[in-house]
């Protein structure tokens, strides 16, 4: 059986950053890298671009064979991992293959989730998650003229920009009443919503599925409205879920994720978790919560990485802080911490410009004179330095009208005072 100091269960953003930071201290610890599909590790957020055709995916790797080696990283692709035992310290693999190790890093990331849509299961259907996924869907477009995009989240959005792109005429299908809604609030989803009509593409809003069927390679949806659709091509993207099958008979404690306190450690010994598979705490609120994106993975990685080397100068996890950049069609938005405040109501305050004819959009959100969301469309705003200043809790009181008027200038110019 193979031992390994370090067993790094997952190979994107987490295990990667908990891998850099165990490597800037200990060079000689033994490393085994698991990823559980055959390709070296890549980055989720490319996949919509290898469905257009933008991005070639043979060429989508963070890390090749002589960065691996140059780390003294034993890489093992076509790994999955099916069953964890932190009694006797190793991970089984779907080969029958058992690994050893000292210390365990879960990073498996999610898996798409299915709605319960009676005739999906028996239908022919397309998600994208995995770089094998978007292969597939990218094949399946080449041929096809239409689809439907069932979802109207990041990766849903994402998948009807990049086959539209690909030349097919796509309609986007959502059971909410707006597109993004963990991202942005309704006057802002409505903006992009316009910008992706004017490129084609057609957005139901606060349409439920009441069915699907196929048939001869083509599928049709029936609404609660009473509205039937088909395309040659269905992709369902209604969100994801933590991928935790593999501790399901081990004393790891899951919630909606795998839980972990504030240096990334689970309730087992040894054993740590980062990344879409994690539950940890909120910046804003006691409460742990799951946060799949790329920032938060990355310092999740590192937190568990500094925390697996026993680094005494560790800092605790601040709490997960939302943090998404969107770009499509030309445009570019972000939204940063709380962004579901649209007016002012106790001690939150909201300052919104809207530019309609100009499809600009800006909302600073403040609680008690500090920063504590940002979402934008189309703004000069730096999304890290905005995330700095809610993340450092900056008090603005004495700025903050200076700031609303002119929040680029005003926060750079805070950053620099505490950079010096």
């Amino acid at each position: 059986m193979d031992q390994s100091k370090y067993l790094i269960v997952g190979s994107s953003h987490a295990g990667l950053s908990a891998i850099e930071a165990i490597r800037i201290q200990d060079m000689e610890g033994s490393i085994t890298l698991l990823n559980q599909e055959d390709c070296f590790p890549y980055s989720p957020t490319i996949l919509p671009y290898v469905v257009s055709g933008k991005v070639d995916a043979s060429n989508v790797s963070l890390v090749n064979e002589q960065d691996l080696d140059h780390y003294r990283i034993t890489f093992k692709g076509g790994a999955k991992a099916v069953k964890v035992d932190p009694t006797s310290h190793t991970v089984t693999l779907q080969s029958g293959e058992t690994l050893g190790y000292e210390k365990l890093l879960l990073a498996t990331g999610a898996e798409p989730t299915l709605p319960p849509i009676p005739g999906l299961q028996n239908a022919r259907f397309h998600v994208l998650r995995t770089l094998g996924q978007a292969r597939q869907l990218r094949d399946a477009a080449q041929t096809a003229g239409s689809a439907i995009v069932l979802g109207a989240g990041l990766i849903g959005m994402h998948a009807a920009e990049n086959l539209a792109k690909a030349g097919l005429r796509v309609t986007v299908v959502e059971a909410l009443p707006q597109v993004l809604p963990a991202y942005f609030d309704g006057q802002a989803a409505d903006l992009i919503r316009k910008i992706f009509a004017e490129q084609g593409v057609d957005i139901l809003t606060g349409s439920a599925v009441t069915r699907v069927a196929s048939s001869s390679g083509a599928c049709a949806l029936s609404l609660e409205s009473g509205l039937d659709l088909s395309a040659d091509l269905l992709v369902v993207a209604t969100g994801v879920k933590p991928r935790v099958s593999y501790i399901s008979n081990s004393d790891i404690q899951v919630d909606q994720g795998i839980l972990v306190n504030e240096t990334m450690r689970t309730s087992a010994n040894d054993v740590w978790a980062a990344g879409d598979v994690a539950q940890a705490r909120s910046f804003f609120e006691p409460s742990k919560v799951v946060l799949g994106t790329l920032p938060t993975a990355v310092e999740q990685g590192r937190t568990a990485g500094l925390d697996m080397l026993g680094d005494p100068a560790l800092k605790p996890y601040p709490g997960g802080i939302p943090m998404n950049t969107y770009r499509f069609f030309g445009h570019r938005s972000f939204s940063v911490g709380m962004i579901g405040a649209t007016e002012p109501a106790g001690d939150v305050e909201v300052d919104l410009m809207f530019l309609p004819a100009s499809q600009q959009y800006q909302k600073l959100v403040y609680r008690d004179n500090k920063l504590v969301g940002v979402s934008c469309i189309n703004s000069s705003l730096d999304p890290g330095i905005m995330y700095q200043l809610i993340k450092r809790q900056e008090d603005l009181t004495e700025v903050k009208k200076r700031f609303s008027r002119a929040p680029r200038e005003i926060g750079r110019l805070l950053m620099s005072r505490n950079w010096c």
